[in-house]
C-alpha cells in the first residue's frame, strides 16, 4: 500500500510539473557586453537543480576525503572488538568445557582489547589456576587491577582461588581489602569462613557462622559442624592456663555454653587443668536444658575430692536425677562410680549393678565391669574382682 501511494504522487508531480512548464512561458537574460544569453525559465530551472546537485557532489566528496581517517580508525576499532569479544566468547566457553589451555590463549587475545582486558584476565587467571600455574594466575590477576570497575570481581576470584589452592594468607588479605570497600554479601562470607578455617581462626570462624546463620545461608548440619570444630579447637589447646581457659570460656555466647558438645569439650578442658569446680557447673548447665549421656559421662569424670561436700552434693543431685530416669545406665554407672569414689561400697555395688543390667552400649557395660572389679578389690574379694576384670576383658574385646 505505501508503494502504492509512492508512484501515485511521484506521477502527480510529474504531472505537475509537465502542465507548469508547458505554461510557463518567461525568459532569463544574462548580459554582459558585447554578449548576451537568452534562456527559457524552464531551462534556467534545469540547470540550477543540476548545478546544486553537482555542487552537493563535490562537497560531499570533499567531506567524505577529509572524515576517511576517522572513518578508518573506526573501522579498525570495531575490528578490534568484534575480534576481542570473539575470543572472549571462545575463553569463555572453553573454560566452560575444561580446556584451559584454549581458554587462557583466547583470553590473551580477548585481552588485546581495552574493554575486555580485565574480564579476560580473570578469565586467564581461573584457567591458569586449573592447570597448576600460580606464577601465571597471579600475573593475570596483577593485571585485572587497572580496571577499576572489576575491584570487587577480582578480589573474590583471587579468594576463591587462594582457598582452592590451599593458600589461606592470600586469601584473607582479600578479604581485608574486600572488607575495607564495605563489600558483604552471601558468597563473600561464606569465601571468608572457608579461608579462616583453612587458617585456624577460630574465633573468626564463629562469627561468621553466626553471621550466616542469621541469613540462613548455612545448612544446619554444616553450622553445628563448624561450630563444633571450632570449639573443639579454642577448648582443646594445650596452650592455655587455667585463666586463659576461663577467658575462653566467659568469651563464648550463653545460648552456645548450654550446647552438649560445647558443655562436654569445655568440661574436659576444666578437668584436665584440675577445674572440677568448673566443670560441674558448666555440666549441671548444660544437663538443665538438654539431656545427653555425654554430659553425664562429664559428670562422672569431674568428680570432687573423696570426702568434699562437693562430692556429696553430685552423689545427691544424681541421685535425684536418677528418681526421673530409673532406667539410664549412664546415669546408674555415674553415681555408682560418685559412691565408689566416697567408698559408699553397698549404694556404689547397687548402682554399677543396675548399670551392667540396663547397659547396652560396650562401653557402659566395660566401665561398669572394671568399676565393679576395683570396689571388690578394695573390699578384699579377689574373686569376684578377678571375675569382673576378665569381663571387662571381655567387653573390651568385643
Amino acid at each position: 500500500m505505501r508503494i502504492f501511494l509512492s508512484l501515485v504522487i511521484l506521477f502527480a508531480a510529474a504531472i505537475g510539473l509537465a502542465v507548469g512548464a508547458r505554461f510557463n512561458l518567461g525568459n532569463v537574460v544574462f548580459f554582459y557586453p558585447p554578449y548576451r544569453i537568452d534562456l527559457s525559465l524552464n531551462f534556467f530551472i534545469v540547470l540550477v537543480a543540476l548545478l546544486f546537485i553537482v555542487l552537493f557532489a563535490i562537497f560531499n566528496a570533499l567531506r567524505t576525503a577529509q572524515q576517511m581517517p576517522q572513518r578508518v580508525a573506526a573501522y579498525r576499532r570495531e575490528k578490534r572488538e568484534r575480534e576481542g569479544n570473539r575470543a572472549l566468547r571462545d575463553a569463555l566457553k572453553a573454560l566452560f568445557e575444561g580446556r584451559f589451555g584454549h581458554a587462557e590463549k583466547a583470553a590473551a587475545r580477548a585481552a588485546e582489547c581495552e574493554e575486555n582486558a580485565g574480564l579476560s584476565a580473570l578469565i586467564a587467571a581461573r584457567a591458569a589456576h586449573r592447570m597448576g600455574q600460580p606464577d601465571r594466575r597471579g600475573m593475570w590477576l596483577a593485571k585485572a587491577q587497572d580496571d577499576q570497575s572489576l575491584k570487587t570481581a577480582r578480589l573474590m576470584t583471587a579468594m576463591e582461588l587462594s582457598i582452592d589452592g590451599y593458600e589461606p594468607e592470600p586469601a584473607l588479605e582479600a578479604i581485608k581489602e574486600l572488607n575495607s570497600s564495605g563489600t558483604r554479601h552471601i558468597h563473600a562470607l561464606r569465601l571468608a569462613l572457608k579461608a579462616n578455617q583453612r587458617a585456624k581462626n577460630w574465633p573468626e570462624v564463629l562469627r561468621l557462622v553466626r553471621l550466616l546463620d542469621k541469613r540462613n545461608a548455612l545448612h544446619p548440619a554444616l553450622s553445628r559442624r563448624l561450630r563444633e570444630m571450632a570449639y573443639e579447637a579454642l577448648l582443646s589447646s594445650e596452650a592455655h592456663d587455667t585463666e586463659s581457659i576461663r577467658n575462653v570460656w566467659a568469651s563464648i555466647p550463653t545460648e552456645d555454653r548450654v550446647q552438649p558438645f560445647v558443655a562436654i569439650r569445655a568440661a574436659r578442658a576444666f578437668n584436665a587443668r584440675g577445674l572440677h569446680d568448673d566443670a560441674r557447673g558448666v555440666v549441671e548447665k548444660a544437663l538443665a536444658m538438654e539431656w545427653d549421656e555425654r554430659l553425664v559421662r562429664a559428670y562422672g569424670n569431674s568428680a570432687a575430692a573423696e570426702g568434699s561436700p562437693a562430692l556429696l552434693a553430685q552423689i545427691e543431685r544424681c541421685e535425684e536425677w536418677l528418681e526421673s530416669r530409673p532406667n539410664d545406665p549412664e546415669l546408674a554407672l555415674t553415681l555408682g562410680t560418685l559412691c565408689l569414689r566416697q567408698k559408699l561400697w553397698g549404694k556404689a555395688q547397687r548402682h554399677l549393678e543396675h548399670a551392667l543390667s540396663e547397659a547396652s552400649e560396650p562401653e557402659t557395660v566395660r566401665q561398669a565391669h572394671l568399676k565393679l572389679a576395683q570396689l571388690h578389690e578394695a573390699l578384699n574379694q579377689p574373686e569376684e574382682a578377678a571375675t569382673h576384670y576378665r569381663q571387662c576383658a571381655l567387653a573390651t574385646i568385643l
